[in-house]
């Protein structure tokens, strides 16, 4: 059997029904962005890197406003979190020169949710050569980027 090293994989296995309580209102409230891999903040709204990602450079938008669906949120709060997902999609384009996107909203737990209490967005870049033969055959996805050093490359292109 051919094994693939994702040593993140782990805390995800041992902590992920332990955590309690939302952890975008956690990572909302500290200020340790980097560890946190908090990328960007506005005023009514937050991203950071996925720790579990689908492909590599996956973000999550949500609003700093803890609600279960879109309909909770202000005009204002909405226009923000959408400027800062068109924002945060424009710097993985530079970054990144991804040939498309994956833009998805998780509302409640059958969306799949890992947080079914606090909407949220997903911004998966895609390449035309990332469905390779691993996914297909052997039902494995390979992230080739650690995820300090995607939120290192990011996060310089965010201050130029």
């Amino acid at each position: 059997m051919d094994k693939l090293w994702a040593p993140w994989r782990m805390n995800y296995i041992k902590n992920s029904h332990k955590e309690k309580g939302c952890f975008f209102c956690a990572f909302r409230r500290q200020k340790d962005d980097k560890k946190n891999l908090v990328l960007s903040r506005s005023k009514h709204s937050i991203c950071l890197l996925n720790k579990y990602p689908y492909n590599n450079g996956h973000l999550l938008v949500c609003p700093n406003k803890h609600v279960k669906a879109l309909g909770a949120l202000s005009d204002v709060e909405l226009l923000d979190m959408m400027r800062l997902l068109n924002g945060m999609q424009l710097l993985l384009q530079k970054t990144l020169k991804p040939e498309g996107f994956n833009i998805g909203i998780n509302v409640g737990a059958a969306s799949g949710a890992g947080i079914p209490n606090h909407v949220h967005i997903h911004i998966v870049p895609r390449w035309n050569e990332d469905t390779n033969f691993m996914p297909v055959l052997f039902d494995t996805k390979i992230i080739s980027q650690s995820l300090e050093e995607l939120y290192a490359q990011l996060h310089r292109n965010i201050r130029k």
